[in-house]
């Protein structure tokens, strides 16, 4: 159920009416009237930009078309009043006949509320975190993995088929320095001094692997020559890394449904695959690339390369496939890798990436491109940072010199519910501050506790009705005479509730499920108005003793809100509380 929706139906019937009467020219284009919240919620319940947007199509002043569609919705049932606002928007009132049959739909559908056929199925590849496998996941891949997985549940939640994917980055240097600082923590299990070298990871987190490298294989690998022990510990830190990185993400309630190793495109003809694919349509060929913006032409050394030509798909420049030296760039792996999940017939490609990868976002979407001849969109979603506080001072954090607060430092302290809701209040490309002290403050200035509050708030309602021997099932509730709920505060609630299905539509087309978080908090805010109301006014009270069919009304309200705020955490990843401790 949309309000919204519905309101625009009716509203490009009345237009298509009017067409038919001659009060309008014949076969104008509709697809670009809104119906939308107003800016100033004393304006109206919703506003419509109809006649804005087809004056000029229709050789006709603004004014015109609005005092003639405002006066055939006045004249609809459903409509309390039309008027015309300055140029021509249409300030619209609903009659309050259709908030209380709004309270019936959401308690009817429950968790079903809000839900939409929008992506119709799509299949959608989100692709997030992806940590190198070389150390555990700290908090900046914590922002990352909570926004991944909220996306990939925003999507379900209107319609989408949703995979949600980790690309191990298993294929590169990074792996052997991994190996090599796990083989000086083996060395310390031994007894000797751990020789850390510049460019190693120095971090504690690896002296369990060395322990558990002394367990495996004795001292059988003391004193010998890398070359016969860099594989195996390479294969089996990475493993090791990435069970822990597995553990990280189920604490913070993360569950991936594909794990893709980038050293299973190495040697198996996959990149080779892909670049053939890409040479074929005349896009791979050797060239030499101009020097890079700043860079004076005599300190460049110009070399002939095979080269990408990108630029054909929006790309800047042309990129390097081949290093000097015959081996793949970087880049290579990366397209094969998306190469692969066309290949596996996705709809869609989301890759969630932090914000120092902005320069990779071109030459991707030029790959994506070229290899699915614009089949398949590629979004990039860039993850900003966070910035931790803690007693007033912030928290530094230094993945090299082992000094990081980890996704694991974050969830003990303050729980997978707060740490998720937080990171999730800010668009995800904006910087976020992360202060311990305010996030478990029990105060209107800490937005989850607040949402929580009002669920927990709406539970104890429905404990108390049951208690009062008062019908509450959803099916009692909706048989309610919801005509008494006629109080401003009251229908204030149910607008807000109506916005719900609008604010997931746009959400979900925005890929912004920052937007459920703000919402959840405006529909708190309106809940707790109206229960602190009822301190005052004892007629705005959720149950009314002596008065069932009242009290049923207001539960009725107040359930349809809980249903609400739960479908919105679930969005979140965020468990809904029936009591506060």
């Amino acid at each position: 159920m949309n309000l919204f929706s519905d309101l625009r139906d009716l509203v490009v019937e009345t237009l298509q009416a009017m067409e038919s009467d001659g009060a309008l020219p014949k076969g104008l284009d509709l697809a670009n009237v809104t119906v939308e919240p107003p800016r100033d919620p004393a304006h109206g319940d919703m506003a419509t930009n109809a006649a804005m947007v087809l004056a000029k199509p229709a050789g006709m002043k603004p004014r015109e078309i609005a005092e003639a569609l405002a006066a055939r919705l006045d004249a609809d049932g459903r409509i309390s009043s039309a008027e015309v606002a300055g140029p021509g928007f249409i300030n619209l009132r609903l009659a309050p006949a259709l908030w209380h049959g709004l309270i019936r739909g959401a308690l009817a559908e429950g968790a079903m509320f809000g839900r939409s056929d929008l992506g119709q199925g799509r299949r959608v590849n989100v692709e997030f975190v992806s940590a190198n496998p070389t150390g555990p996941m700290h908090v900046g891949h914590t922002r990352g993995a909570v926004f991944g997985d909220a996306l990939a549940r925003l999507l379900e939640f209107s319609g989408h088929d949703v995979t949600r994917e980790y690309y191990i980055n298993d294929g590169g240097a990074q792996v052997d320095v991994l190996a090599r600082s796990v083989y000086e923590r083996y060395r310390e299990a031994h007894g000797r001094a751990p020789e850390i070298a510049e460019g190693l990871y120095p971090g504690d987190y690896l002296v369990p692997l060395g322990q558990a490298l002394k367990d495996r294989y004795g001292d059988a690998l003391l004193d010998r020559p890398e070359a016969e022990w860099l594989e195996p510990l390479r294969d089996f830190a990475t493993s090791a890394m990435m069970d822990r990185i597995r553990d990280d993400l189920a604490a913070l309630g993360v569950k991936m449904d594909v794990y893709f190793s980038e050293k299973s495109l190495y040697g198996t003809g996959r990149i080779e695959a892909a670049l053939d694919s890409l040479e074929k349509k005349g896009l791979i060929y050797r060239g030499v690339l101009e020097p890079p913006k700043g860079k004076l032409a005599e300190d460049w050394e110009a070399r002939e390369q095979t080269l990408f030509r990108s630029t054909a798909h929006g790309d800047d420049v042309d990129r390097p496939v081949r290093k000097a030296d015959g081996g793949w760039t970087y880049f290579a792996p990366d397209i094969a890798y998306h190469h692969d999940k066309i290949e596996r017939g996705y709809d869609l490609l989301i890759d969630v990436l932090g914000a120092d990868h902005g320069g990779y976002v071109k030459r991707m979407k030029a790959a994506v491109s070229a290899l699915s001849d614009g089949r398949v969109p590629l979004e990039v979603k860039l993850v900003q940072l966070v910035k931790l506080y803690k007693n007033g001072e912030p928290f530094k954090m230094s993945k090299r010199a082992g000094t990081f607060v980890t996704l694991r430092d974050v969830v003990e302290q303050v729980g997978a519910d707060v740490t998720r809701f937080v990171m999730l209040t800010r668009k995800n490309d904006a910087p976020l501050d992360f202060d311990f002290d305010r996030v478990l403050e029990q105060s209107k200035d800490n937005p989850v506790f607040y949402v929580q509050y009002a669920h927990a708030r709406i539970c104890s309602v429905l404990r108390k009705a049951a208690e009062a021997e008062i019908a509450c099932a959803d099916a009692e509730l909706q048989a309610a005479d919801l005509a008494v709920l006629a109080h401003e505060a009251e229908l204030a609630l149910a607008r807000r509730l109506a916005q719900w299905p609008r604010v997931v539509e746009v959400a979900a087309r925005a890929g912004e499920p920052h937007r459920i978080a703000t919402y959840l908090s405006e529909l708190a805010a309106e809940f707790h108005g109206l229960w602190n109301r009822g301190h005052d006014e004892p007629a705005l009270r959720f149950i009314q003793e002596g008065d069932v069919a009242t009290s049923q009304a207001k539960i009725a309200l107040a359930r349809a809100t809980g249903v609400v705020i739960s479908a919105g955490l679930g969005i979140l990843g965020v468990a809904p509380v029936e009591e506060m401790r």
